[in-house]
């Protein structure tokens, strides 16, 4: 059988949270095993894939408008194809399936969240037969890891070990297209993360809809304790985890902050609301007072940890005095780092059903207060790193300046810092060097490198 992907080339484009990045290094992989070479620009490209997010309309109009685009941009000199083969994956993929293809004429191939493994076989189907290919299953009884991963970065790794949700947020579309939560098995991680150790890998990053609620399926009760305390025991320097439910959130896992050398003092822990009421109304299980809670508790284990989270503005029936619960959590927690979200509906969720006469520019109002206090807050935060030194991750150069380095601190900060004199830049790609802070912006430190 002729391979139809010799000498194409393929980009990919992604959209929506780590999981997505995850599975576009995954197609990466599948692409150049079989023989596409991988490109920065769709103009460069042969095969193009997204790899897409519906948890907020943004998305799909990003997606339509993008490929819809795409009929202007002429084919690449010397492109062994007749055309452009433009494939959609991820969880618009799952969500719309066969619809895609009727709304978009310019489409080839869709495929779902559960069926990665497809894309390859969907292509050749259009590449061969001149037409067009969609397939989205529903999730499989097992946790799929078996796909070829080509590393964004060889210093960094995701490694996910859930998929799915089972919480049913009334706003989220996520457990639809995802599916039910799925664990991996414990020595299947644990081993897994000992090959990146080997690899020289720097950080791993666990991944899951749900962290927290790892092992449930397997093993009758959560064990992502056990999990973090496996990865540690493989030798890996930087171990963090994405993303939290604080309903799940154990004293076992806060108390790993201050016992595990490789887990770094950061976490997401997601509120989304300051209100019980709208907390309620959303389904998440939890309260302010449950959730300020566990801030006060992972402060004890770790003093120094930073903390971010996501907030929805404006959901369906929130108050002003519902908004100023959420500001005043704001100011007491203060957070590092917020990422703040006007609420969008989606189809298919209870929230699409429940009614709201909020004019829009009062949630806009309320954002807009928000985000200022946010910047303010983050502002602070960053000050006690004044004079410190911090081991940082040099991720690469400034996209502005290739003279800057750019890195991640412990609590994940982005950190710039001056190229040393006589030093080369790709050298120190992917080391820990110290650098002593000696600015303090509101999204991120400057300083000096020690010594590299």
């Amino acid at each position: 059988m002729s391979n139809v992907f010799e000498g194409t080339r393929f980009c990919i484009h992604t959209f929506g949270c780590q999981m997505n990045k995850h599975d576009s290094e995954r197609v990466a992989g599948m692409l150049e095993g079989l023989g596409s070479l991988p490109v920065e620009t769709i103009e460069e490209a042969d095969i193009v894939a997204f790899m897409t997010c519906c948890v907020r309309e943004a998305a799909d109009t990003r997606l339509y408008g993008q490929v819809a685009s795409m009929k202007n941009i002429p084919l690449r000199d010397g492109t062994p194809l007749d055309k452009r083969y433009i494939a959609v994956g991820g969880c618009i993929g799952q969500r719309d399936g066969d619809k895609l293809l009727a709304a978009l004429p310019h489409l080839d191939v869709v495929f779902g969240t559960h069926n990665l493994g497809s894309l390859p076989g969907l292509l050749r189907r259009a590449i061969e037969q001149h037409g067009r290919a969609a397939e989205v299953i529903e999730g499989g009884a097992e946790f799929s890891s078996a796909l070829p991963t080509v590393r964004e970065h060889d210093w960094a790794a995701w490694l996910p070990i859930t998929v799915g949700c089972n919480n049913f947020c009334s706003y989220c579309i996520v457990p639809y297209v995802r599916g039910r939560e799925k664990s991996r098995p414990l020595d299947d991680i644990a081993a897994e993360a000992r090959s990146y150790v080997e690899a020289g890998v720097k950080e791993i990053t666990l991944l899951g809809q749900n962290v927290n609620s790892y092992g449930r399926d397997l093993y009758g009760e959560p064990r992502f304790a056990d999990v973090l305390r496996a990865v540690d025991a493989a030798g890996i320097e930087r171990l963090r985890f994405a993303t939290s439910h604080p309903k799940d959130l154990t004293d076992e896992v806060i108390g790993l902050f201050a016992t595990l050398p490789s887990l770094m003092p950061a976490l997401h822990l997601p509120v989304q609301s300051g209100s019980n009421r709208i907390l309620s109304a959303m389904n998440r299980r939890y309260t302010r007072e449950h959730y300020l809670g566990l801030i006060e508790k992972l402060r004890r284990a770790r003093p120094d940890i930073a903390l971010s989270t996501d907030i929805i503005v404006g959901f369906p029936g929130e108050t002003e005095e519902d908004f100023m619960d959420t500001y005043r959590l704001v100011e007491e927690v203060g957070y590092s780092q917020v990422f703040t979200f006007i609420y969008s509906k989606r189809e298919g969720t209870p929230a699409a059903e429940m009614d709201d006469d909020t004019p829009r520019e009062v949630i806009q109002e309320r954002f807009d207060r928000l985000v200022d206090l946010v910047q303010r807050k983050a502002f602070e935060a960053n000050q006690a790193e004044l004079g410190a030194t911090v081991p940082v991750l040099v991720e690469g150069t400034s996209k502005r300046d290739d003279s800057i380095l750019a890195g991640k601190s412990p609590k994940h900060q982005t950190v710039h810092a001056p190229v040393p004199a006589g030093a080369d830049a790709a050298s120190l790609v992917g080391r820990i060097v110290p650098v002593t802070i000696e600015e303090a912006r509101t999204w991120y430190l400057s300083g000096t490198i020690v010594h590299a």
